[in-house]
């Protein structure tokens, strides 16, 4: 049987320089967002203009099948950016308990930096060639990445971690705020590549409170004619974690634990990353 529901899975891309919790908790907020499952029943009495927003738009119109997490490459070089290899190894130790989040190493595994609107319809083209009933026609460097796909969720049908791909699937693009504000940073994103990301594949955006995303998209022309695809989600319970400020306290020597998966620290520790004398090549 169909569903009737939206089917969507969420790609998350980042330095993840190293990941942290917050990245995590971020795929939770939008799943619960997109399910209905954060919405809640007002007896009486007058709430917030953003509350009723998030009671209303917080409908079960979706279903999320997945999550993805996407390194970027190394080509980015971006300030105290480590490799790759370190990067996803540690996503995929914070990934080892998840029931639905996968990491995948095609961005970084790239000659070079890839533009994210490219990154979205990569795996918009291999979900489409998985779950079309007529695949066999796909290019071959495509095909390795659907044989790839495949072979992974074949070796995770024993756990809950296997998606259904039995039916069309939807990349949407999971960000935070400070990325739909980057859209008006001159020269920073094609256009093109934002009317791609946005009116195409659709944006699930964790905000914090006290932000006003929706007068920052009210002021671009672009964001507001994809306005229906933009989801707003309001992060209540404050949390101020970030890759930034971590690596800062690893190079002091402070202690970063709960901040980020306990397999994750104790990679970090075995390997010598972010100390002040690190060698980060």
């Amino acid at each position: 049987m169909t569903s009737l529901k939206n089917r969507v899975i969420l790609l998350s891309c980042g330095s993840f320089n190293p990941i942290t919790n917050m990245h995590l908790r971020l795929f939770e907020l939008a799943r619960d967002f997109l399910q209905g499952t954060d919405c809640f029943k007002v007896e009486g009495g007058i709430i917030s203009d953003k509350l009723a927003r998030d009671f209303l738009h917080g409908t079960d119109r979706f279903e999320v099948v997945g999550g993805i997490v996407s390194p970027v490459n190394d080509g980015y070089k971006k300030k105290d950016l480590i490799c790759a290899k370190h990067r996803c190894e540690m996503v995929n130790l914070a990934l080892t308990d998840s029931q639905w989040i996968k990491l995948d190493c095609w961005e970084c595994d790239q000659e070079g930096w890839t533009p994210t609107a490219k990154v979205l319809e990569h795996h918009q083209s291999v979900l489409d060639a998985i779950t079309s009933s007529s695949n066999i026609h796909i290019n071959k460097r495509l095909r390795l990445d659907v044989d790839n796909l495949n072979a992974a969720n074949s070796n995770n049908s024993t756990s809950s971690r296997s998606w259904d791909l039995s039916q069309p699937v939807h990349i949407m693009l999971l960000c935070g705020g400070d990325l739909l504000e980057s859209f008006s940073v001159p020269d920073l994103w094609l256009e093109t590549d934002i009317s791609k990301i946005v009116g195409k594949h659709g944006l699930v955006v964790i905000t914090r409170k006290g932000s006003n995303p929706e007068k920052f998209i009210y002021e671009s022309d672009l964001l507001t004619k994809f306005k229906n695809n933009i989801h707003i989600v309001t992060e209540w319970i404050t949390n101020e974690i970030s890759s930034t400020s971590i690596r800062r306290a690893l190079r002091r020597g402070n202690s970063v634990k709960y901040l980020l998966p306990d397999p994750v620290l104790q990679y970090i520790k075995e390997e010598g990353l972010y100390a002040s004398n690190a060698n980060e090549s």
